[in-house]
């Protein structure tokens, strides 16, 4: 998944053309996943270290859909493979997926926010 960019700009580019040209809409979405990111990924480690794979589906779920929308892709991987764990009722490697996608997020972090930066609503 290294080859992956921790940010692909042309999913935010579509998402603007698909509401018109509204930067601003677009912009509210990001901020909102960037307050709700970290919700998911404390929640995710309270289930892991709780050793309970049922807690665990929902917050990696929204996390992947979350990050698919706005272009977060390898964190959209990382929370896929983490639901997939849960849905199949193993933690098996989910503390290493965890440590993994909190080290996704500082450099996805930067590039949202200069993402954001870098728009120009009117």
């Amino acid at each position: 998944m290294e080859d992956t960019p921790v940010l692909d700009p042309a999913v935010l580019a579509t998402m603007r053309e698909s509401v018109g040209g509204d930067t601003a809409f677009v912009i509210d979405l990001v901020e909102a996943y960037l307050a709700d990111a970290m919700t998911q990924l404390d929640e995710m480690d309270r289930a892991i270290g709780a050793a309970d794979a049922a807690a665990l589906v929902r917050p990696a779920h929204t996390l992947k859909s979350s990050s698919l929308t706005v272009g977060a892709t390898r964190m959209a991987g990382i929370a896929r493979s983490l639901e997939q764990l849960a849905r199949a009722g193993t933690l098996d490697h989910a503390d290493a997926l965890a440590q993994e996608a909190h080290a996704e997020w500082p450099p996805l972090d930067a590039a949202l926010r200069a993402w954001i930066a870098a728009q120009n609503p009117e």
